[in-house]
């Protein structure tokens, strides 16, 4: 490659990743998630003399029609939610009750709405507000997740509706993104176009969705039946031929990312529903802790090159913006989940929207796939890795604060699922 060496590459890597996990570090020793410190080390590096100095301009300076880390990049985000999607088997929306629904649907839509609305009024683009709003609706439950797990309340009532809003709210904001990315894509803005791109969108959902959760599993259970036990090996002979569940993972996840952009839609959308189709199989084809140390190289790669789009420049007029659309972003969830839990009463609500507020890396994918797509501007992209960023960092402290809170409230001592509690 012109004035491009394995040397120059080997070199980049290891210092792209080795900032990318000393961020991520020291971000963890604050209690912040090590998501938000890889994507500062990537703003540093782009808008210090670091980007030079590493020699990453160069890649704009050659004849190819890729950038290494853009790839990089890429399968990081693809394997990223492959795994979030082993975490979410289709079995388990089945299982979550009515309140966990409502609190998943109004925190989709009043989000949606909010930012879509608020966009139009500004600039009156349509596929911008989409994303933005697209944007809005993302929940990283990841986030809230370990607060109470630290907190010991994984046993809660409040934390089993959070965790099961977050499965059902990861599906519906699936839809959104496939529905927007299509619309932006391939429809002119008339309504039928809207309604046809919307519509191969949940087809391609629901299709895989049946196939891989439903169909493949009873499949399973009949071949199974009829195979009857298997017989052990005998001394001697030969061990059959088998494909282990790693590579058989690799193989569905880029199987269907691929399948997803040949339907016109995001080729994360096909790498979400092929873990979830594998989950389901979890029994007979265990690759998480497999997947683990995949993920632990490639993914700090997609929020690195997350920090290196973000032009500090671009902040100039628009940090009021980003602000108010941070803003925005907590009361609509907040308000939106809370209501959907109304019925377990005002403390309970008040820490299920909480739980819901971060949007961490799922707001920051869903606008890497806008503004990589010329649909949003740099300053847009900006606005919406502050708001994820911004609604990260504030969601643990204050839904520690809402768990406290009740806890003083029911004039409990301790932690809830603690072995003893007493009155204070």
């Amino acid at each position: 490659m012109n004035g491009l060496s394995i040397e120059i590459v080997l070199f980049q890597i290891f210092a792209l990743f080795l900032l990318a996990k000393v961020g991520g570090l020291i971000c963890e020793r604050f209690k912040i998630s090590s998501v938000i410190g890889e994507i500062l080390a990537g703003i540093i590096v782009a808008n210090t003399i670091l980007f030079q100095w590493l020699g990453l301009d160069i890649w704009a300076t050659l004849d190819v029609d890729f950038d290494l880390f853009v790839v990089l990049a890429e399968l990081g985000v693809i394997f990223l939610l492959f795994a979030v999607g082993l975490e979410t088997p289709f079995s388990e929306l089945r299982k979550v009750g009515k309140t966990a629904t409502s609190v998943a649907v109004l925190g989709v839509v009043i989000p949606f709405l909010a930012g879509f609305a608020m966009f139009m009024a500004i600039d009156d683009n349509v596929n911008e507000a989409l994303f933005i709003g697209a944007a809005m609706v993302a929940t990283s439950v990841g986030i809230t997740a370990r607060v109470i797990s630290e907190m010991n309340l994984t046993r809660t009532l409040e934390s089993r509706i959070i965790v099961g809003a977050a499965v059902i709210d990861d599906v519906l904001g699936l839809i959104v993104l496939a529905i927007v990315t299509g619309i932006a894509m391939g429809s002119s803005g008339g309504v039928l176009d809207i309604v046809l791109v919307s519509a191969e969108a949940i087809l391609f959902v629901a299709m895989v969705i049946f196939v891989g959760s439903i169909l493949l599993p009873r499949m399973r259970k009949r071949y199974a039946a009829r195979r009857g036990p298997v017989e052990p090996l005998q001394c001697g002979e030969r061990k059959r031929a088998t494909l282990s569940p790693l590579p058989f993972a690799i193989i569905v996840c880029l199987g269907l990312a691929v399948l997803a952009t040949v339907a016109g839609l995001a080729a994360i959308i096909g790498a979400f529903l092929a873990g979830m189709v594998f989950a389901e199989f979890k029994d007979k084809w265990p690759c998480e802790k497999d997947f683990g140390p995949i993920n632990e190289f490639l993914v700090p790669f997609f929020f690195l090159h997350v920090g290196l789009l973000v032009d500090i420049s671009s902040f100039e007029g628009i940090l009021g913006i980003a602000i108010i659309l941070t803003l925005v972003a907590i009361a609509t969830k907040w308000i939106g989940c809370g209501l959907g839990a109304r019925s377990m009463g005002r403390s309970s609500a008040n820490i299920v929207g909480v739980g819901m507020i971060p949007r961490g890396e799922v707001g920051i994918i869903i606008a890497s796939i806008g503004f990589t797509n010329s649909f949003i501007s740099d300053s847009l992209f900006a606005v919406v890795v502050f708001m994820s960023m911004a609604t990260t960092i504030m969601a643990p402290p204050l839904l520690t604060w809402a768990f406290r809170r009740k806890m003083s409230e029911d004039g409990v001592c301790g932690l809830p699922d603690a072995p003893s509690t007493g009155s204070e």
